[in-house]
Parts: structure tokens; sequence; C-alpha cells
């Protein structure tokens, strides 16, 4: 799609919005399907305890794990279109390529997390607790830490690259650079369980961030308007 300002790609913001609302249906559906409303289950529960709860809810896993597979796609276009957008802008720092690897590791961690997630709901799987049990733990594992991590890092690309460019407010940067510090730091959940925290603050407060740096990248109408810094360390 061209835009009055000659750029060339689908829209930021709506690009946000569905990869948003896609994870969040993800969250709603398996809430409101799963069997007698159980609690949804811990991947650091017991393996007969994750083998009761796919063999009860099959369903509302297959479901949720459609949504949650579908929202990567919405995102990985979003990483390619927001790095399309800076070098539009006159962008030529190497944060736009730690910022479109980090978009697209993201964007794979929350596929892989959803395939994983819907191989659990087949019975071959869930009827075995240590084999459910194991690929849970991937699944969490995709769509925790290392979606996390990912996504720390295209927050970081572009946070500081705009800084720099002059095309995010210093506010805005440093809240994508907090962001990505508690990503970066949710890799301890690998060694140490409090750090498993940090994960839903990355995601969450992402989803903030994602909204708020999509409108003001897609305000910028022509590369003239933004206060060029060609040469801006990531």
């Amino acid at each position: 799609m061209k835009r009055p300002d000659g750029f060339r790609g689908p829209s930021l913001v709506l690009l946000a919005i569905v990869h948003i609302l896609l994870f969040v249906a993800n969250l709603v559906a398996v809430a409101v399907l799963r069997h007698g409303g159980a609690p949804y289950v811990n991947p650091y529960a017991t393996g007969e305890v994750i083998s009761r709860f796919f063999a009860q809810n099959p369903r509302a896993v297959q479901i949720g794990s459609f949504l949650l597979f579908s929202s990567a796609i919405p995102f990985g276009i979003f990483a390619a279109t927001a790095v399309a957008r800076l070098r539009f802008l006159r962008v030529r720092a190497a944060g736009t390529n730690i910022a479109l690897f980090g978009g697209f590791a993201a964007a794979g961690a929350l596929a892989l997390s959803g395939l994983f997630g819907w191989v659990t709901s087949l019975p071959e799987v869930y009827t075995s607790a240590g084999l459910a049990r194991g690929i849970y733990f991937l699944s969490f594992l995709f769509g925790g830490a290392g979606y996390a991590v990912a996504f720390g890092l295209m927050a970081a690309g572009i946070s500081v690259t705009s800084y720099f460019t002059r095309l995010l407010p210093g506010w805005l940067a440093g809240f994508g650079l907090f962001i990505a510090f508690a990503g970066a730091f949710s890799s301890l959940s690998l060694v140490t369980y409090p750090a498993n925290y940090l994960i839903p603050i990355t995601r969450y407060l992402g989803f903030i961030w994602l909204m708020l740096a999509a409108v003001k990248l897609s305000r910028i109408r022509r590369p003239q308007q933004a206060s060029l810094v060609t040469e801006a360390a990531a």
C-alpha cells in the first residue's frame, strides 16, 4: 500500500492491533472453552497433572494454539514494516538490523509455541505424562523466555535508533529500553524460577510500547521531517 508520504507498506497500527487481538483471543478462547473452568496448568506441575489437563481440554488447546500461531504472522509483518519504515526515513544504523532479527525471532518463537501447544492436544501425546510435560515445556519456553528475549532485541533496536534520529520521544525510547532489559533478564528463568515474572512484564508492557511506537512512527510523513543522524549507533 502506497501512502501519501511515498512509503509502500501496511499500517503499523493495524498490524499491532491485529497481533494483540489474536493473542488476547488465544487467552480468552482457552479460558472459555476449558473443561469445568479449571485453571490453566503450570508447566512446572507434575506430568500427571499436565497430562490430565490436556486430556480434558484438547479442543480448547487446539483453538488457543491456532490463535497463538496466527498472532505470529502480523507480528512478523510488523517487524519487517517497522524496519522498512525506518530505512525509508533514512536511518542507516545497525539497530535496524537488530530490530529485524529480534522481530523475526520473536515471531518464530510465537509460531513454534503455538505449534508445540497444538501437539499437546493429540491423544498420542497427552496419554504419556512425560511426553506431554516435555512438549508443553517446549511450548512454554518458546512463548516465554524465547519470545521475551527476542522482543526485547526488537524493542531495543527500534528505540535506540529512533531516539538518536529523533523519530521517537525520549520517554518512549526509554520505555522500549526498559522492556528490552526485562526481556533480556527473562532468560534467567532458565536457571532461576523468579525470573519468569519478567516474561509477562515484557509481553504486556510490550503491547503498550508496540502500539505507541506504531502510532509515532506512522505520523512521520516524509523523510525530511526526521532529524537524521545517519551514523547513529545501535
